[in-house]
């Protein structure tokens, strides 16, 4: 009674933030949960409505990205939206959609992508008042071709397929 336990479903694969609201990979499988049970723990930490955790480790583990930038800026409207994380990291994704189309990828297989391909969001300013930075990185090694940025500019023809949907 009153323990608070809670617990996720479960996806093969997914961008952080889940930009297309439902572009993860959906899998079935089952959890070995371990649980300590701590009694007064959330009052005794400090943590009164959502869980913390130590997920298990999960592999691959990527150490190259390619780094995408966002800041509270629409640029459409030219309007700032003061500290804004969630136009900061709309921003950063559509400047991710806009580089992948270079390579080939439509519009639609590039923001496809980003939602199931184990990306990583962060926040990572906000303290340049109005604006909030975001990140978005995108292991280079889900790629089968070299999707870096070089001196001759992406080869749409040299476009292989992505290792996560191929």
């Amino acid at each position: 009674k009153d323990a608070k336990l809670s617990g996720g479903d479960l996806h093969f694969s997914q961008g952080d933030g889940e930009i297309t609201f439902c572009g993860a990979i959906e899998m079935g499988g089952y959890i070995d949960m371990r649980v300590d049970l701590i009694k007064g723990g959330m009052d005794k930490y400090g943590v009164t409505t959502n869980p913390i955790f130590m997920p298990g480790n999960v592999e691959p583990r990527y150490s190259e990205f390619l780094t995408f930038i966002g800041v509270s800026v629409d640029h459409d409207t030219d309007t700032n939206y003061y500290l804004d994380a969630t136009v900061a990291y709309r921003r950063a994704c559509l400047n991710a959609v806009e580089y992948l189309k270079k390579w080939g990828f439509t519009g639609e297989q590039a923001y496809l992508l980003l939602g199931s391909a184990p990306i990583e969001g962060r926040i990572s300013g906000v303290v340049d008042i109005p604006n909030a930075c975001c990140s978005l990185y995108v292991p280079t090694a889900i790629f089968d071709f070299d999707v870096r940025p070089n001196a001759d500019g992406p080869k749409k023809a040299d476009r292989g397929q992505c290792a996560v949907t191929s």
